[in-house]
């Protein structure tokens, strides 16, 4: 018997698998890009906005490959490198003079929500050259912030995508299901990246940034996905204990078991991350389990039991 197989948490018909398996005989020359184009404007995978689903339906795609899920799917065609997104970083991401003093010298904070292409490359310098893990090319819904100060000068950097689709500890904390799970993943939002940069020493500005982003990325995100979000969670990778999150009153709820967000083989070896969650609004808890799904919703695209 074939595997059942979903995209996005959503069981596919045979009818659809056919289909997938058909476009990919008969476009042989199409690179994974214009495959998974093709086959979510086919299936209509689209966001509540409208868009394709494309980002996640190559990475579905590729796992196919990699794991011989499928038997008999044809041969994708790689048309670039895959793993972490390489540029050249230039000198608008040098160390800048030394920033010091008082949180309230800086104050107020503005989260500079990144839309234009050159905001989009200097975001990617920064995260490449000063973050630990570095920049991979997220897949999913996504949202990006620069920290800037009244001078203009940036201060810190906030990646936000999609939530993993499962996690153990994270799950049980909330009081999920499967159904309540599937119905409401929408309502969480990743903080994946959060990058003070290095030339920054300003005490308790980690805190009172985290705490501005929960104020203005659930107005943010519906705007931009349709779904207001009720929670949002960070992964803090050993030897790092997420001081800044437990300071801004995230709650540390258990961890990974180490296997990472597209690891649906449970094959994969990694580090084990600390979970850290943090409620939106004060019926959170109640709203993510009642079985009632939301009007609109995007899809997550990790896994991390």
């Amino acid at each position: 018997m074939e595997k059942t197989v979903s995209f996005c948490g959503r069981a596919l018909a045979a009818s659809e698998l056919g289909l997938v398996r058909q476009i990919i005989a008969d476009f042989p020359r199409l690179s994974q890009a214009e495959l998974a184009h093709t086959i979510c404007e086919l299936l209509e995978w689209r966001r509540p906005n409208g868009k394709l689903k494309s980002p996640e339906c190559v990475e579905w795609l590729q796992k196919w490959q990699e794991h011989d899920c499928l038997p008999g799917l044809p041969e994708l065609r790689v048309t670039k490198p895959r793993g972490a997104h390489r540029f050249q970083a230039d000198s608008q991401s040098d160390p800048q003079s030394p920033v010091r003093g008082r949180l309230a010298d800086y104050r107020p904070l503005r989260l500079q929500l990144v839309e234009d292409l050159a905001g989009r490359r200097l975001f990617q310098q920064y995260i490449q050259r000063y973050h630990p893990l570095g920049y991979r090319v997220p897949y999913g819904a996504q949202l990006r912030y620069l920290v800037r100060a009244p001078s203009q000068d940036v201060l810190a950097c906030l990646l936000f995508t999609s939530a993993a689709w499962k996690m153990a500890a994270r799950d049980a904390w909330i009081g999920w299901n499967d159904p309540t799970r599937r119905a409401h993943l929408p309502r969480l939002v990743n903080n994946g990246r959060f990058l003070i940069l290095p030339w920054v020493e300003v005490p308790h500005l980690a805190s009172h940034i985290l705490a501005l982003a929960a104020r203005q990325l659930p107005t943010d995100w519906l705007a931009a996905y349709g779904v207001r979000p009720l929670l949002l969670e960070t992964l803090v990778d050993r030897p790092y204990s997420g001081t800044c999150y437990r300071a801004a009153n995230w709650i540390h709820v258990g961890q990974t078991q180490g296997r990472g967000r597209m690891d649906r083989t449970h094959q994969a070896l990694g580090s084990c991350k600390d979970i850290l969650l943090y409620p939106l609004e004060p019926h959170w808890r109640q709203r993510l389990c009642q079985l009632a799904p939301p009007q609109s919703c995007h899809d997550p695209v990790g896994e991390v039991p």
